[in-house]
């Protein structure tokens, strides 16, 4: 069951503030990953860029969201994939489109190998090209 962001600010027991229910909406209604910066520049008059990333890393901290940098080192914020409890760091790949620049998440597992004498704590794996939009 896909629970939307503002679903689990009740689970995560988040103070509703209007600023945070601003970004979780966002994300509710977005469908792709978000940058920090895009968020400061749609929300600019409502709050601040230091409100804005101080509620991404809550977010962040709490696994309702996770975060990637794609190629160009823009930090990207997307809906993690189910809640705290149902998430067990799920790998999965991103796609950022050359075009338009859209970034998000592919539903595409990924296995991570282990390595001898190593512990991976993450993986990261952006594919590149153009998005379906772009393409037509």
């Amino acid at each position: 069951m896909q629970l939307s962001c503002t679903t689990f600010v009740v689970m995560a027991n988040f103070r509703k503030t209007k600023s945070l229910q601003t970004i979780l909406h966002a994300f509710d209604d977005s469908g792709v990953a978000l940058s920090g910066v895009a968020l400061i520049k749609k929300f600019h008059s409502k709050m601040n860029k230091t409100t804005v990333y101080r509620i991404l890393d809550r977010l962040e901290k709490e696994d309702l969201l996770h975060s990637f940098t794609d190629l160009n080192g823009l930090r990207w914020y997307a809906k993690s994939p189910g809640s705290k409890i149902e998430n067990n760091s799920a790998h999965h790949s991103h796609f950022q489109c050359n075009d338009c620049g859209i970034s998000k998440c592919l539903q595409i597992p990924l296995e991570i190998p282990s390595v001898p004498n190593h512990r991976i704590d993450s993986a990261s794996l952006i594919l590149v090209g153009q998005c379906e939009n772009c393409l037509s």
